[in-house]
């Protein structure tokens, strides 16, 4: 625990002006981020006796060891940054509001030349109309299937349009007219567009326009005497108030307002959002958090507004938003929220009529909300804390191990042999930490072994070498520490290297987070496993990480240089989460190593030739049946297949002829010798037996 002293600034440090600040840990690590108004003034408060802190605020304060701060021009602008860094660093201490679901939204694609409705989930595109969120996808299909009699928009995929224009002929949904059927070019793309942009009108609220349109058109055929075509203006309107009626009238036409309300103890808090436009409520979410830091309902109404519009522009902000209390200050969320839809937004408390009683019902909303997740996570909580205590004790540890690491080893027969790294932080799997390994066979730049079929134990001593030698090398990077690294230790690379930084990056140019120590190692396997991941850390001169197995076979749990294993009782909780850990760690590698395998299964000789493409290497092996067939085969006979010319065949000759045939496989479900142009699936399901 550190002491907020040792790291405070000195006075007249600290600038008098609007800015966000960070907290750092021990490794770097950003714990906290937060604006202020006054950086002096915000920044002196977390320096007070400990004792006058919030029981929160003085943890996050003794976890820290650093803290730095960024000078802004406005309070805006704070806010905007405070944003920014909370998505990008992930700090423990914030309150970080998580969808308790996936919500599923109805989705107009004008980005393509003919625009498509479905339903979708997970992060916005650009160029998609979203309207919802719903609380069921079905309750989408619903609404789609009344509409499409009016707005007979394309909903098919981009395979089934690909080949309904092919074939000339639409899917059902054109015979049965719910799709104008622009694949066969019944309808042009411009008035397919135009179709589109109608059904996002109406799905936006400007719906009384078009039922009286639908109304006197409906009148004027009656009067015209086209009875039939009156008759389907009727039914198009029915089937648009039905759709209507899917989502009630809830305050006056042409509204468009979200309302939040907020509900909490002093532990947790749930938030519900209900969007209404055009007076109807069009969709609801909720959001549960745990309350890691001393906030209040203004501030909680806050991040609630970062997260649901952070990423948001124009109309997807709507023009009034009603809470339950106002952020302090309110002027520069206001002014925000106002910057990103573009034109004025009204942030207020509703005090009267309708707005008011529909916050009351979004408020029920909340509570029942926070209810039912209390009484799913209650024992949830409890569980994880006793397991995590449990742990400590059995093995004789200092504090609880907040966060542990499993390492697994996964091979067919000492082929393909891979190793996984998950991540479990208090408890709950931390997926955005997991890593993987392919097991070179080597310890620093030396090649140690190689071939030897399955050894389990070096194969651990590797890559616990690997993950605490990238940690070393990323806290002396951070300037935490400041030795000359070993002459064995050289960088070790498990992805692309950052350009003129020497330092793997992950696909999205990140440096990969190897910086954060676990408390605790656990490795599956028994007492060679444990000593070889104790070896390596010991090698490293790494004394503050425990280690221990976890053996499958009577779930003992082993610890380095003892003789006899830990053995937790059948019920206990402690070895429950170990097995979760374990057993994840083993999923993560078999599916890792099955990757690999297939990916070697599928290669062949023709892949190495230059010039020869996937049409022509699939016509040659149509051609000839087998890759042994074609390996027999003169450049003549290969010259009579379609597209293959006398070079091209001279080089596929060339190609085989180098590469050597491999051995016959054998089918052992029944036997069967398998021709060289690939393995049957059950011989692919036998080996699965072989795997580990």
């Amino acid at each position: 625990m550190a002491d907020p002293s040792s790291y405070r600034p000195k006075p007249g440090q600290i600038p008098d002006s609007p800015g966000v600040y960070k907290f750092r840990d021990e490794h770097g690590r950003v714990i906290y981020v937060g604006k202020a108004k006054s950086l002096r003034q915000r920044l002196a408060s977390y320096f007070q006796d400990l004792a006058g802190l919030h029981p929160r605020t003085r943890t996050m304060v003794t976890t820290a060891a650093a803290v730095e701060w960024t000078v802004v021009s406005t309070e805006v602008e704070a806010l905007q940054l405070e944003y920014t860094w909370i998505k990008e660093f992930d700090p423990r201490f914030n309150v970080k509001y998580r969808d308790d679901k996936s919500y599923p939204y109805l989705a107009v694609t004008l980005n393509e030349e003919f625009p498509r409705v479905q339903v979708m989930r997970g992060a916005k595109k650009k160029g998609v109309r979203y309207f919802g969120p719903y609380g069921h996808a079905w309750a989408i299909r619903e609404t789609v299937d009344l509409m499409l009699r009016v707005f007979p928009v394309r909903t098919c995929s981009a395979g089934v349009f690909k080949r309904s224009a092919q074939i000339g002929r639409p899917c059902l949904l054109g015979y049965i007219g719910k799709c104008s059927a622009p694949c066969v070019e019944r309808i042009s793309a411009e008035d397919h567009r135009e179709l589109a942009e109608e059904f996002c009108d109406f799905m936006a609220g400007r719906t009384g326009a078009y039922l009286r349109r639908l109304e006197r058109q409906m009148q004027e055929a009656a009067e015209e005497m086209e009875y039939e075509r009156a008759a389907r203006l009727r039914d198009d309107i029915g089937a648009l108030k039905r759709a209507m009626e899917k989502s009630a009238v809830v305050l006056a036409d042409a509204t468009d307002a979200d309302l939040i309300a907020v509900a909490e103890d002093e532990l947790e808090a749930a938030v519900q959002i209900f969007h209404v436009r055009g007076g109807r409520v069009r969709g609801q979410r909720g959001w549960v958090t745990d309350k890691v830091e001393a906030v209040t309902t203004g501030d909680l109404v806050e991040h609630a507004l970062q997260q649901l519009y952070g990423e948001e522009q124009g109309d997807a902000v709507p023009k009034e938003v009603l809470v339950p209390a106002l952020p302090e200050p309110v002027e520069p969320v206001a002014q925000w929220l106002s910057h990103r839809r573009g034109s004025q937004v009204s942030l207020r408390i509703p005090q009267r009529g309708d707005k008011k009683d529909l916050m009351a019902t979004v408020g029920r909303n909340a509570q029942q909300a926070l209810a039912l997740h209390k009484t799913k996570r209650a024992s949830d909580l409890t569980t994880r804390s006793r397991a995590l205590e449990e742990i400590a004790e059995a093995l004789g540890l200092d504090s609880v191990p907040l966060r542990i690491e499993c390492f697994d080893i996964s091979h067919l027969q000492g082929d393909d042999v891979v190793a996984s790294m998950v991540v479990f932080e208090d408890g709950l799997a931390r997926k955005s930490e997991y890593r993987r390994f392919q097991i070179k066979g080597r310890v620093g730049d030396e090649q140690v072994w190689h071939g030897q079929g399955q050894d389990d134990v070096r194969s651990m001593h590797e890559v616990t070498a690997r993950r605490f030698r990238r940690y070393l090398q990323e806290k002396q990077r951070s300037g935490e520490w400041t030795e000359e690294p070993a002459e064995d230790a050289p960088v070790e690379a498990d992805g692309p290297m950052e350009p003129g930084a020497g330092r793997p990056v992950d696909e999205d140019g990140r440096p990969k987070r190897f910086a954060y120590p676990p408390q605790l190692v656990v490795v599956d396997g028994g007492a060679p496993q444990v000593a070889a991941a104790r070896r390596a850390l010991d090698e490293l001169g790494i004394d503050d990480v425990a280690v221990c197995g976890l053996a499958k076979r009577l779930e003992e749990v082993w610890l380095p240089g003892e003789d006899d294993p830990v053995v937790l009782p059948r019920s206990s909780e402690g070895l429950y989460l170990l097995q979760r850990v374990r057993d994840e760690a083993h999923r993560f590698a078999l599916r890792y190593q099955r990757t690999k395998r297939g990916k070697r299964l599928k290669a062949s000789p023709l892949d190495a030739v230059a010039g020869l493409g996937d049409t022509r290497r699939q016509a040659l092996l149509k051609h000839f049946g087998s890759l042994k067939k074609l390996r027999a085969a003169t450049v003549d006979e290969i010259c009579e297949v379609p597209g293959v010319g006398r070079k091209t065949a001279e080089t596929v000759v060339a190609a085989l002829a180098g590469a050597a045939p491999s051995a016959p496989a054998v089918n052992t479900a029944t036997g069967e010798i398998i021709e060289d142009d690939g393995a049957p699936p059950a011989a692919l399901s036998a080996e699965r037996g072989q795997e580990r």
